[in-house]
C-alpha cells in the first residue's frame, strides 16, 4: 500500500506545476479555448492514471524481471550469452519506452510522414541495444568509463560534420528520450545481475554507474548514420493547430483509443514473450512468483495504453498552444520566462532528479547536500529550455552553437574529476529528461517554432531534449571538481594536523 501511496504522490507532484502553470497563463497572459482546456485537464488525469500504473507495473514486473533474467544469463558463465542477451533486451525495452514513442510521433507528425514513427523507433533501439552490449563489455574487461565515453563522443561529432541540422537535433533528442522511466530501472536491474560475472562486487557496484550513458549513446549515433546513408532532400514539417470543437472532446479520446491500444500491446508483447519462454528454459519460477511478475506486466500494458491516450488526446496540444500564442505576443520575454519556470519546476518534481540527489549525498559521504545538487540542477535545466526558445527568436543561433562547445567542457572535465562522478553525471543526462520533458515541454517548444515565422519547425521544433540531457552533465561535474577540491583540502589538513 505505502508503495502505491508513494508512487501516486511521485506522479502527482511531477505533473501538478504543469496544471497550475497553464491554468495560470490560461487566466492570464495566454487565454485559450475552453475545448482545449477540458481535454488539456482530462488529459493531465489520465497522464497521472497512467503515469502512477505504468511505475507500479515497472516496480513489480519489469524490473525484477530484469534481475532474474541477469542473475540467469550471468549462471551461464559465458560471456556471449551475456551479450546476445543485453541485444535482445536493448532493443525490445527501447521500443517501449514512453518518452521514446512520444517523440517518434511527434517526429512522424511534424514532417508528414517522410520519417516514420517505426523507422525511428527501430533505429534508436538498434542503437541502444549495441551500446548497450559495449556497455557490459566495458565492465567485464574493466575499461575506464571516461576512455568509452571519450571516443564514443569523437565519433558522435565526427558523424554530426556530415549530418543534416534536421537530423541533429533528432538524434540527441532520442538519446535522452529512450533512456527513460522503464528503460533505466530495466537496464540497471539487468546489470547488477550481470555483474555477478566478476568477482569484485565493489568495482562492479561502480560499473553500474555509466551503463545507462553509454547505452544512449548508440541513439545519437544510430539516427545520425541513417541520416547519412538516406540523406532526404528537403523536409515538408507542419503542426496541424485546430482546435476541435466543444462536441469532440470526448470524440478526441475515443478516435485515438484504438491506436493507442495497438502501440502498447506492441510494446509489451515482446517483453512478454521473452519472459515466457526464459520461465521455460531457466527461471522456473513458482506460480506465485510468475503470477506476480505476469501482473506487473499487465499494469506497465495498461498504465502506457492510459498515458499515450491522456498525452495524445489532450495534454500536448496546450502545450503547443501557449508556445504559439507566446511567441506570436509583442513582448517576446514571455516567452523566454515562461521556458525557464518550465524546465525549472519540471525537474524540481521529477522523481527520478531525487534518487540520484539522495545517491550523490551517499556517494559524497554527506559532502554534497542534495539541495546543493537540486537547485543548480533546476536551474541548469530552466536555463536550457530558456535558450532552446532563444534559438526559435534568432533563426542564427544553431543547435550546435550550443552542443559542441558543451560536450566539450563535458568531456574535458572528465579527466580532473573523480571517475564516479562520470559515470553518475552523464546517466544525470538521461534523469533529467522525464516524461513531462517529453511531452509537454516539447509541444511547447514546437508550438512556437511552428508559429514564428522565422524559425525552422524541423530545425528549431526540436534539440530542446538534446540541451536539456547536456546541462545536467556539466553540472553534476562542477559538483564533483568541488567535491574534489574539498578531499584535497581536507587531505592537506589532516596532513598539517
Amino acid at each position: 500500500m505505502n508503495v502505491i501511496v508513494s508512487r501516486v504522490k511521485e506522479v502527482f507532484l511531477s505533473v501538478v506545476p504543469i496544471i497550475l502553470l497553464v491554468l495560470i497563463l490560461n487566466f492570464t497572459i495566454s487565454p485559450m479555448d475552453t475545448t482545449l482546456i477540458i481535454r488539456f485537464l482530462i488529459g493531465a488525469l489520465f497522464v497521472i492514471l497512467g503515469l502512477t500504473i505504468f511505475l507500479l507495473g515497472v516496480d513489480i514486473g519489469i524490473t525484477p524481471f530484469g534481475s532474474l533474467t541477469g542473475a540467469s544469463i550471468a549462471k551461464t558463465n559465458k560471456l556471449w550469452i551475456v551479450l546476445i542477451a543485453g541485444l535482445i533486451f536493448g532493443f525490445f525495452i527501447s521500443i517501449a519506452e514512453p518518452g521514446l514513442m512520444v517523440l517518434a510521433h511527434q517526429i512522424n507528425i511534424v514532417t508528414l510522414g517522410q520519417i516514420s514513427k517505426i523507422s525511428i523507433l527501430i533505429i534508436v533501439s538498434i542503437g541502444l541495444a549495441i551500446m548497450l552490449v559495449l556497455g557490459f563489455i566495458r565492465i567485464f574487461y574493466n575499461i575506464p568509463l571516461y576512455k568509452i565515453l571519450f571516443v564514443l563522443y569523437l565519433i558522435t561529432f565526427v558523424l554530426a560534420i556530415f549530418s543534416s541540422r534536421e537530423f541533429l537535433a533528432i538524434s540527441f533528442d532520442a538519446s535522452g528520450s529512450t533512456t527513460g522511466i522503464l528503460a533505466v530501472p530495466f537496464i540497471l536491474s539487468l546489470s547488477t545481475g550481470i555483474s555477478k560475472l566478476k568477482k569484485d562486487s565493489k568495482a562492479s557496484e561502480k560499473d553500474s554507474f555509466g551503463l545507462v550513458a553509454i547505452a544512449s549513446t548508440g541513439a545519437i549515433i544510430s539516427v545520425l548514420i541513417l541520416d547519412i546513408f538516406s540523406k532526404p532532400n528537403e523536409f515538408s514539417a507542419e503542426i496541424n493547430s485546430e482546435i476541435s470543437s466543444l462536441n469532440s472532446v470526448l470524440e478526441a479520446f475515443i478516435k485515438i483509443i484504438p491506436n493507442c491500444l495497438m502501440e502498447s500491446f506492441i510494446a509489451i508483447l515482446p517483453l512478454l514473450v521473452i519472459l515466457l519462454v526464459l520461465q521455460k528454459i531457466s527461471l522456473r519460477l513458482k506460480k506465485k512468483e510468475l503470477r506476480k511478475l505476469l501482473t506487473g506486466f499487465i499494469f506497465t500494458f495498461i498504465g502506457l495504453f492510459i498515458f499515450l491516450l491522456g498525452v495524445n488526446a489532450g495534454f500536448m496540444d496546450v502545450g503547443t498552444s501557449i508556445g504559439n500564442d507566446l511567441v506570436l505576443s509583442d513582448n517576446k520575454i514571455y516567452i523566454i520566462i515562461i521556458g525557464f519556470i518550465l524546465g525549472f519546476v519540471t525537474i524540481l518534481a521529477e522523481p527520478a532528479v531525487y534518487v540520484l540527489t539522495h545517491q550523490i549525498e551517499d556517494v559524497t559521504s554527506g559532502y554534497i547536500k542534495r539541495k546543493v545538487v537540486l537547485i543548480p540542477l533546476a536551474i541548469g535545466v530552466g536555463l536550457a529550455v530558456a535558450l532552446s526558445v532563444i534559438r526559435i527568436l534568432i533563426p542564427k543561433i544553431q543547435l550546435w552553437h550550443y552542443l559542441l562547445p558543451g560536450y566539450i567542457i563535458c568531456l574535458l572535465m572528465m579527466f580532473f574529476i573523480p571517475k564516479l562522478f562520470v559515470g553518475i553525471a552523464f546517466d544525470a543526462g538521461g534523469v533529467a529528461t522525464g516524461p513531462m520533458t517529453a511531452t509537454f515541454i516539447l509541444a511547447f517548444i514546437q508550438g512556437a517554432a511552428n508559429a514564428f515565422e522565422e524559425a525552422n519547425l524541423m530545425v528549431d521544433g526540436f534539440g530542446m531534449i538534446a540541451t536539456v540531457s547536456m546541462t545536467p552533465i556539466i553540472t553534476l561535474e562542477i559538483l564533483g571538481l568541488i567535491f574534489a577540491i574539498k578531499l584535497r583540502k581536507k587531505g592537506v589538513e589532516s596532513k598539517n594536523g
